[in-house]
């Protein structure tokens, strides 16, 4: 007998990125290795080994204009990014404090590298001939590896590899990393839905995943401060250093751009989306690239005050 694949895994029950990040409630036990196992390949995963349904294909206004401009600089941005958690990552797994942990976070390390390897492997679907691919991704993410990529990789390595401290590596994931970018990752989904519906489900995979990332992440920095309530202080100091330097890179002009080359994609070919809601009541051929993006930093924002209540961490926000 095939054994049940969770709700929060399930390509069909799994609720939205936003949702499960900021309501569901996951530990390490829950989704240790065994579960990833029954849960991802089986569920998420199944008849999605590129991320999306193979019988999607992207449409000529995807192929070049505006949208490709957009879509091929996030995705090879996101390529990038990914690349860069999974090497980073994998520095929390050998000094995790349990076996759960450890398993999760081994987990969490495939989980970034399948991502990585669809947002990348969409390009071809995009007409990036392969044997330019890796080139391609370097190019279209030029701009923002030194200036927004580069420092986050620096700094997680200095917490991860170099001091060894796996509370400030979840932290630095869960909270100024994953937590702050997850809110654009759901607002993806809902803008290409009707446009590239494969880069839509690419998101929805990743999405699904992140929802176990963040969750998860959030109650193992929850316990482990319970039972270490004296490191509570250098925590949150942690966690306002990484804010600030979040503030100082350039990402509200990375996301800008994109927006804005959405939207002249939108003003050419808005009869594709017709009334399409990007959220309950307001049409996405409606909406501004400034809507757009605030609404995504208002998600980023909501969903860091809630999970930062729930690990016991809230004098963070002052």
């Amino acid at each position: 007998m095939t054994a049940a694949i969770p709700a929060e895994a399930d390509w069909d029950r799994a609720p939205g990125l936003l949702e499960g990040a900021m309501d569901l409630e996951l530990t390490a036990a829950d989704c240790n290795l065994r579960y990833w196992l029954q849960a991802v390949p089986q569920g998420t995963l199944r008849g999605r080994p590129d991320g999306h349904d193979p019988a999607l294909e992207v449409g000529p206004h995807m192929l070049r204009g505006p949208f490709f401009e957009a879509i091929t600089q996030e995705y090879a941005f996101r390529a990038l990014a990914e690349e860069k958690a999974t090497r980073v990552l994998s520095y929390l797994v050998p000094i995790a404090p349990d076996t759960d942990s450890m398993e999760f976070y081994a987990t969490q390390v495939l989980d970034e590298c399948r991502h990585a390897m669809v947002f990348r492997n969409h390009l071809l679907s995009l007409g990036i001939p392969r044997e330019r691919l890796a080139r391609a991704v370097e190019e279209f993410a030029a701009p923002h590896q030194d200036t927004v990529l580069a420092p986050l990789e620096r700094r997680s390595l200095e917490i991860m590899r170099d001091r060894r401290d796996f509370i400030g590596g979840v932290v630095m994931m869960t909270i100024i990393l994953e937590g702050a970018l997850a809110p654009a990752a759901e607002l993806s989904e809902r803008k290409w839905r009707p446009l590239d519906p494969a880069a839509a489900e690419i998101d929805k995979g990743a999405g699904i995943d992140e929802i176990r990332h963040l969750t998860v992440g959030a109650a193992i920095a929850r316990q482990y401060l319970l039972d270490r309530p004296r490191e509570k202080d250098r925590v949150i100091e942690l966690i306002h250093d990484g804010m600030r330097m979040w503030e100082e890179l350039p990402t509200h002009d990375m996301v800008h751009w994109r927006e804005v080359k959405f939207q002249e994609g939108l003003d050419r070919h808005g009869d594709l989306v017709g009334d399409y809601e990007i959220w309950p009541g307001r049409r996405l051929v409606d909406t501004t690239p400034e809507e757009r993006q605030d609404t995504a930093e208002r998600w980023s924002d909501e969903m860091k005050a809630k999970r930062l209540k729930y690990m016991g961490l809230a004098e963070a926000l002052a």
